[in-house]
């Protein structure tokens, strides 16, 4: 399978713009009024506790623009060409900045409609403040996409049984939960996730968790593919 390259998504809006040319304002947002859209590269807002990244990170990458009725209601139309790598991770943030045994709680729920082709997956993103790991939980994927590192098995933890991948990209760590089948509607218990990772395996330690993203890692969309997300909430305490 593919390997996937990190991105982070509050680092990238200070990164330099890549010449994506005429190609980004190609797309557009759905016929219905927005209360926001952008189809800038880095374009971002804040809704609801949530914040909105367009995040075309990726080389070689079309033309993608988002939308969003609200922070927790949102979608994006993307065509990036079939040529390989990661193009764009569209997503919503949530912040958290609370270390593991300070959180009494941390759950999300999510409702996506996504495409039957294309290569993408529809995941979340938890990084730590210091960005030396990373826990990506993939609840669906499709064409030719993969993680990071080597399977670690199959668990079953949140409300959801994943195949676990360990490995690095040379920057942090990454472990990536993969569900064993696809999902386009659930709740995950990530705190339960986290615990698992610091308690059972002892991969990290007591880190302050800062975001919880969630979005779309694309690889390809070719001929323009919507993605929706038609409800998100995260929660903490």
């Amino acid at each position: 399978m593919a390997s996937r390259t990190p991105r982070r998504t509050a680092e990238a809006l200070l990164a330099p713009a890549l010449a994506l040319g005429a190609t980004v304002g190609l797309a557009s947002a759905p016929a219905q009024a927005a209360v926001w859209s952008s189809c800038d590269q880095w374009g971002n807002t804040s809704l609801n506790g949530y914040t909105l990244y367009n995040n075309i990170w990726g080389s070689g990458a079309g033309s993608q623009c988002v939308w969003a009725n609200s922070g927790t209601n949102w979608g994006v139309n993307a065509n990036h060409p079939d040529t390989g790598g990661i193009k764009s991770y569209p997503n919503a943030k949530k912040v958290i900045n609370k270390p593991i045994t300070s959180l009494g709680s941390l759950s999300s729920g999510y409702n996506v409609s996504v495409p039957s082709s294309g290569a993408y997956n529809t995941s979340y993103d938890i990084w730590d403040t210091d960005h030396d790991y990373e826990i990506m939980l993939w609840v669906n994927y499709n064409g030719a996409v993969g993680p990071l590192g080597t399977s670690q098995g199959d668990v079953t933890l949140g409300g959801h049984t994943w195949t676990v991948y360990k490995g690095s990209n040379g920057a942090n760590a990454v472990f990536s939960f993969l569900r064993t089948s696809d999902s386009s509607s659930g709740t995950v218990n990530i705190l339960s996730i986290l615990k698992w990772i610091k308690d059972t395996k002892h991969w990290f330690g007591n880190e302050t968790i800062g975001d919880v993203q969630f979005g779309y890692e694309i690889t390809s969309s070719s001929g323009g593919l919507n993605f929706t997300t038609n409800n998100l909430t995260v929660s903490s305490s």
